[in-house]
Parts: structure tokens; sequence; C-alpha cells
């Protein structure tokens, strides 16, 4: 498959009977079963569903950190999982950025490193990508916090540093998964609204995994992993 030129502004997004079955001493464990859905370009969408139910897995697939045992996923009308494994790894490198419920900071690097690592990785020189990274943890609200390991930064912080990283090479497409799960109540509205308002700015597809109904009725787009199946809530 050629190789497109990245193309400004949101992933525009099309699963078709997407299903995955994990095999466990002999045994079919089925998690996702003929999922269909279509996110258009800039969509944001919230999935909810009991735990154990394939949130996350699905949300692994659409980050191409698994593979479907069938199904397609279609980012602008091409196969993701048709690439070879050298070029679906620089999709997700430069065009998805991941948000988890732990933060997963390089506990010896400042929060500036931590967020200019994705671009250091890239090939970006030093100078250029720790002053793209101290521009976005100004915008966090986090630009007297740069020189701070993660151990020196609260819980709510450390995830901003998080967002921010998950930012720093503008993504076409954000997940987070449970982002705020570790959070007490104040502090997840307020990484919520931080979520949705730089997505806003950015125009990246957002999906987002949420236990919380009332963070999740806060997208236009609401679904539900139901048997199986992702379902508009």
């Amino acid at each position: 498959m050629t190789e497109r030129a990245p193309r400004s502004g949101g992933l525009a997004v099309t699963i078709r009977g997407l299903s995955k079955v994990y095999t466990r001493r002999d045994q079919r464990i089925p998690v996702l079963d003929g999922v269909d859905v279509v996110l258009a370009a800039g969509d944001r969408a919230s999935v909810t569903g009991p735990s154990g139910a394939g949130k996350s897995t699905f949300l692994h697939i659409l980050g191409t950190l698994d593979r479907p045992s069938a199904g397609e996923v279609l980012f602008d009308g091409d196969d993701v999982f048709a690439r070879r494994q050298p070029q679906i790894d620089s999709l997700r490198n430069q065009q998805i950025g991941f948000v988890f419920q732990f933060h997963h900071l390089l506990p010896d690097q400042t929060a500036v490193d931590n967020v200019a690592m994705p671009l250091l990785i890239s090939g970006v020189p030093m100078p250029a990508a720790r002053g793209s990274a101290s521009a976005l943890l100004e915008k966090v609200g986090l630009g007297h916090r740069l020189s701070h390991l993660p151990g020196e930064l609260s819980g709510g912080e450390q995830q901003r540093v998080a967002i921010a990283r998950a930012l720093v090479r503008s993504p076409r497409l954000l997940l987070a998964d449970e982002p705020t799960g570790n959070l007490d109540p104040e502090t997840a509205e307020g990484i919520f609204d931080l979520l949705l308002e730089l997505n806003r700015e950015m125009g990246a597809t957002l999906v987002t995994v949420t236990h919380s109904r009332d963070l999740a009725s806060r997208f236009p787009r609401r679904l539900a992993v139901v048997d199986g199946k992702l379902e508009e809530a």
C-alpha cells in the first residue's frame, strides 16, 4: 500500500465487522463481535460499558496497539491492517495520541522532557522539541513546572503532562482510556475540560473510554459496548 501524505484535521474512521477473540488454554474468549461504527473527522465520542465488556480492547485496536481477529479498520478510507507492520508503526507514531489512566511518565525525566520525548524519538532536534513541549505545558497550565519530575507533581498535574505528551505531535486521532480514573471528582472535571478544550482547538478525532456516565454525557457522540457490539447510547 502506498503511503499518503499526512492530512490536516481529524482522521475519518470506519469500522466494519470488527471482532476480537482471545485464546487461553485452548478456550476461545470472544470480546468484540461484529462492531460497525463510523466516526467523521473531528468527531468526539465517549465509550462506556461494564468492566470486561471490551472497551479498552476496542481502543487498543483503534490505536493499532492490537490487531482484530476479523473485520476492517479504515482511516480516511485506507485499511490500516492491510499495511505492513513498519507502516502501521509509523502511522501510530505520527498520527495517533494516547492518554491512559496511568500516566506512564518516565520517572527520571522532567515534565518538559517527558512531553518532548515523542518529538525526540521522531528525530526533532532537542532545542525545537523542548521548545514545543514547553509551549504545550504552558497551555495546560504547567509552565511553572517544566523542570519538575513526575514524583514532584500531583496526580492531576501528572495527567496534564500526559495530555501534553499525547498532543505534542498534533495527532489526528486522540484516544483516552479512563484518563480520570485515578483522580478525585473535582480534578477529573478539570482534566476533562482541558481535554475537550484542547481537542476542539486541534481538531483531532477524539475517542474516550470512561466509566463515568456524567462525563460521557458531555460528548457529542455517546457509544456503549453491549454484548460485544458498539451501540449509540
